[in-house]
């Protein structure tokens, strides 16, 4: 085959953004020049790469293998870019990472002391989800990913750097606000809020009540911290969150952490990248900064404890 990087370039957008339209803006060209490289790149190939249904775009069978080569030839060449640009002297470098939604307070902070130090640098940042960070993991789409428990079926790079407590969280006026030592046997009797399946607080969560012996009573799911907060100041039910969630609610006093035996849930936080990954030296000097900061940047950002 002979294929030019501007075609792979212009295919990569396309499937993507699964839209030519959107392609050509994000490369600053006219759509009808899209619609050529890709009828090009797709003679060159000898396979249709997309189709067309009405104004949708959709990938074939061999679009999807040429999608995870353009991808990953395009990661290789903005990485040597970056080496490159450092090897000049550049102060200057694009960090791309993801972050648990439960570690987007602290997280934030580390890069905002990063960035001073740093100032030339610029930073993509993607909060989302467990589900979400496992997926960009398995298509290698970030330098960094701040996460809890990293999967064991995945190839990764992984390191502790600071402590995850998951504590009970409750509305103040709930009638275990004021109780001290609550047997852990006492929550049978309590409704849960939970984060939906597959997040990594409900796997602890729930590891941990079934090496207990508990089944706790479940209502309502929700796939957010913050929405799953409000239902608990709402006295909709208990919570369990990671205490790096909380510290606006304890310091304004619209949630309480509840004083459980045997709490928290000791957990912990990771950063992690694909093995075999190389790094470029914006995110090598990120990680080394969280792994010798990190855990102690990370407990002054909680105003209360368990009482």
């Amino acid at each position: 085959m002979h294929l030019t990087f501007r075609q792979l370039q212009v295919f990569e957008a396309v499937a993507r953004l699964l839209s030519y339209r959107r392609a050509a803006e994000e490369l600053h060209l006219t759509q009808p020049a899209v619609s050529m490289q890709i009828k090009q790149l797709e003679n060159n190939v000898g396979l249709p790469l997309l189709e067309q249904q009405g104004k949708k775009v959709y990938l074939t069978e061999a679009g999807h293998e040429m999608f995870h080569y353009s991808r990953a030839i395009a990661q290789e060449l903005e990485e040597a870019g970056e080496v490159i640009e450092q090897l000049k002297g550049l102060r200057a470098g694009r960090l791309k990472i993801a972050v648990a939604s439960t570690a987007s307070a602290f997280a934030t902070r580390m890069l905002s002391l990063f960035r001073r130090r740093f100032p030339g640098i610029t930073v993509s940042l993607d909060v989302t989800n467990r589900e979400g960070l496992l997926a960009q993991l398995a298509n290698n789409e970030k330098d960094l990913v701040i996460m809890g428990k990293p999967p064991e079926d995945m190839a990764l790079v992984t390191n502790s750097f600071a402590d995850n407590p998951l504590v009970v969280i409750a509305a103040p006026d709930h009638p275990l606000a004021e109780v001290s030592q609550i047997p852990l046997s006492r929550l049978r009797e309590e409704t849960f809020v939970v984060r939906e399946p597959g997040s990594g607080t409900r796997t602890a969560m729930e590891r941990f009540f079934a090496a207990h012996q508990l089944t706790l009573e479940s209502r309502m799911e929700m796939n957010e911290n913050e929405s799953l907060k409000l239902a608990v100041q709402a006295g909709m039910g208990l919570g369990i969150v990671s205490i790096h969630t909380l510290e606006l609610e304890l310091a304004t006093g619209r949630l309480v952490i509840l004083d459980v035996e045997d709490m928290p849930i000791m957990r912990h936080w990771y950063l992690v990248h694909r093995e075999g990954k190389r790094l470029p030296p914006v995110a090598v000097a990120f990680r080394e900064f969280v792994l010798s900061e990190g855990r102690e940047l990370i407990p002054t950002l909680v105003t209360a404890t368990p009482h």
